[in-house]
């Protein structure tokens, strides 16, 4: 006769209930997958220069659009677009950490507090972030 060694979790009930635990974990799942289409086709802006350069970011950090205002600066002057290139990093930065809040925000419950003890490894650095 084998002894199961899960019985000593379950208590008199007869072990632990792993169809459940696998429901659970499915819904979790399907909930991360929401979550990670939903901040795919989301988007948040980042500006400089009261407008001069913004720049679009979706919820996951990927850039998808730069807007730069007509007039701002001179092609021409290598002085102007060094500023320019400077002005679309610092409205990208803008722009990521925004996407970043929400990202946190949208994934929380799910990153590492679904299960106890959270996700080994944590699932930010899985999903990329």
């Amino acid at each position: 006769m084998s002894q199961n060694p899960f019985e000593a979790l379950g208590g008199a009930g007869g072990g632990l209930d792993m169809n459940a635990l696998l429901q659970q974990a499915q819904q979790m799942q399907e909930q991360l997958q929401q979550a990670q289409e939903r901040l795919a086709e989301a988007e948040v802006e980042g500006t400089v220069a009261g407008g001069a350069v913004t720049v679009r970011v979706n919820g996951v950090g990927e850039l998808v659009g730069v807007d730069i205002k007509a007039g701002g600066f001179d092609g021409s002057d290598a002085d102007d677009l060094g500023d320019l290139g400077d002005m679309i990093v610092a409205a990208y930065r803008d722009a990521k950490a925004q996407a970043d809040t929400m990202a946190g925000e949208a994934l929380g419950p799910l990153a590492g507090g679904g299960m106890p003890g959270g996700a080994p490894g944590g699932l930010p650095g899985q999903l990329g972030f």
